[in-house]
């Protein structure tokens, strides 16, 4: 059935009853007709030019990312779990691997909804109301658990619900966390030069240099290939990035000279930094290399990966480039991510003078 769900319209209420067969259900609190690609075909006629027609529930199954990496459920397959857990039913794993959703994205939907299900698992999964749902987000609140922890817990439930059983807007007045906003933590370009002086050798030097110099994420540093570099062009593809995107980025002369030199020393053969059996080298190691030089720099503030990434479009910003190029480079989607950076950008406090030392 195709439900029409709109606000109070005399115009909408008189275009609907003029399709065929409308019946109202009590149930979902709509009007509903036939699904039939000749009803569909007359609702974007009937309000053509009269209303917006919100069609995402007709195509629902549609692949979300059409050329992401290679999906790995095996991990789920093959895991031991204690006796009487309760684990993710296995139409929900089937349709995350459907629609191609990513790697990352797949484990943490199963880990927050089988928490969910496990807190309740006595109970049949279709029994489980929108109360039971918000006493859940409660404990969670109760318990201090981050917003992005708990709007994980509502999209995993609500993709249960209304996507894998097909019940759209089951739960469509669940409360949500309201947004926050944390500035960026940022570090000088003295405290990221002394950070790569602090490094072990000249493969701990190359990732926290390009880190920086990049603005590359973790999981992005640890997949470039050899052949992602571009010497000629002083470039740097970053293949298959946050939302399946593809980008350049800034190649810096400096490192590239400490990149040959490394590369002489360690002789990767794919990927740019590989394990010591070989293959992708790990993202736990990154955020180790990082944190060690932190730590030998004298460096207080806690230091990630993503501080780099942060301070590399802060300093940009701060040499006066245009934010769009900034935006391409970081591969933000949208520009509201990258003006986040203009909160803690120091050229325009500069120019303000401080009362006390007026």
């Amino acid at each position: 059935m195709i439900g029409l769900q709109f606000y109070p319209n005399k115009v909408i209420q008189a275009l609907i009853k003029e399709l065929p067969d409308v019946t109202w259900s009590d149930r979902f609190g709509m009007v509903y007709i036939a699904n039939t690609q000749e009803n569909q075909n007359l609702i974007f006629k009937t309000f053509k030019g009269v209303a917006w027609v919100n069609c995402n529930y007709f195509f629902k199954n549609r692949v979300i990312n059409p050329n992401t990496e290679a999906i790995n459920t095996a991990w789920y397959r093959n895991r031991m779990v204690q006796q009487g857990y309760r684990v993710c039913p296995e139409t929900y794993l089937q349709k995350l691997e459907l629609k191609r959703y990513a790697n990352n994205t797949i484990r943490n939907y199963v880990a927050a909804f089988e928490v969910f299900i496990n807190y309740y698992k006595d109970r049949e999964l279709l029994e489980i109301n929108e109360l039971d749902i918000r006493y859940y987000l409660q404990k969670l609140v109760q318990e201090g658990r981050s917003n992005s922890c708990i709007n994980q817990a509502v999209n995993s439930i609500k993709f249960y619900y209304e996507i894998v059983l097909e019940m759209p807007n089951r739960f469509y007045t669940i409360e949500r966390p309201r947004k926050e906003r944390h500035l960026p933590q940022v570090l000088s370009k003295e405290e990221i030069l002394a950070m790569i002086h602090c490094t072990n050798n000249i493969k701990h030097k190359c990732i926290v240099s390009l880190l920086y110099s990049a603005g590359l994420r973790r999981g992005e540093i640890v997949n470039l290939k050899l052949t992602d570099i571009d010497s000629t062009r002083m470039l740097i593809r970053v293949a298959h990035a946050k939302g399946n995107k593809d980008r350049y980025t800034l190649l810096s002369k400096t490192l590239l000279k400490d990149l040959r030199t490394y590369y002489k020393e360690w002789k990767p053969l794919c990927y740019l930094f590989e394990g010591a059996r070989g293959g992708k080298y790990a993202a736990q190691s990154v955020a180790k290399i990082v944190k060690n030089a932190s730590e030998k720099a004298g460096i207080r503030k806690k230091v990630t990966p993503h501080t780099l990434r942060h301070s590399f479009a802060t300093h940009l910003l701060e040499n006066g480039t245009d934010l769009r190029y900034i935006q391409s480079l970081l591969g933000h989607s949208s520009s509201k991510t990258t003006e986040l950076y203009t909160h803690v950008a120091t050229n325009n406090f500069r120019m303000i003078k401080n009362p006390l030392d007026l």
